[in-house]
């Protein structure tokens, strides 16, 4: 009797450790930093926009910023534009925005967002892509002595559901594990 109530107990205890590893290994808390200048910039937008200036504007300027060449300066809409020299497997128009402040912004699971704007107040206007980010990304909070004023977050046209994938598998190891010590348990 004793051995059978011993067994049942390092089973659930296996069970459980599994079920911890499986959600250990998932890297959806992962934070990602991004700078000025870094692989993930698209390009940049200068003067720095005015607070009047809304969402649609920036809309209109990530996408002029997409139509560019890579390397190149336009001047367009009274801004200059400087275009990275980053390549990207593909950049979609940008749609469906969110503004907010500080540096610290929650990009969700993958896919759903694809460019982040930042404004710095008496300097200019950084564009990250982000398509290929998700989680936690922070942002600076100077650019060369200006503070940043705040950012929005462009999605894509047709972003919605995320995958899932890894949603089903905790699902399934889940049910799995309570069917394991229903087993085990109820004898």
């Amino acid at each position: 009797m004793y051995s059978n109530a011993v067994s049942k107990h390092k089973v659930l205890l296996l069970c459980i450790a599994f079920c911890g590893a499986i959600l250990a290994s998932t890297d959806d808390a992962k934070a990602f930093v991004l700078g000025m200048g870094d692989s993930h910039e698209l390009g940049f937008l200068w003067p720095g926009l005015q607070k009047k200036s809304g969402v649609p504007n920036r809309a209109t300027y990530v996408n002029r910023l997409l139509g560019m060449a890579l390397g190149a300066i336009n001047f367009a809409n009274g801004k200059v534009y400087f275009r990275s020299n980053h390549v990207f497997k593909s950049l979609p128009a940008a749609t469906q925005a969110r503004n907010g402040s500080g540096r610290t912004i929650n990009l969700g699971t993958g896919g759903l967002c694809a460019y982040l704007f930042a404004t710095y107040n008496g300097y200019g206007s950084e564009v990250w892509y982000v398509g290929n980010l998700s989680g936690i990304v922070t942002i600076p909070f100077l650019a060369s002595g200006h503070c940043l004023a705040g950012w929005t977050l462009f999605g894509t046209v047709g972003a919605g559901v995320p995958d899932g994938g890894v949603t089903v598998m905790l699902l399934g190891v889940a049910l799995g594990v309570l069917a394991l010590a229903r087993r085990f348990l109820m004898r």
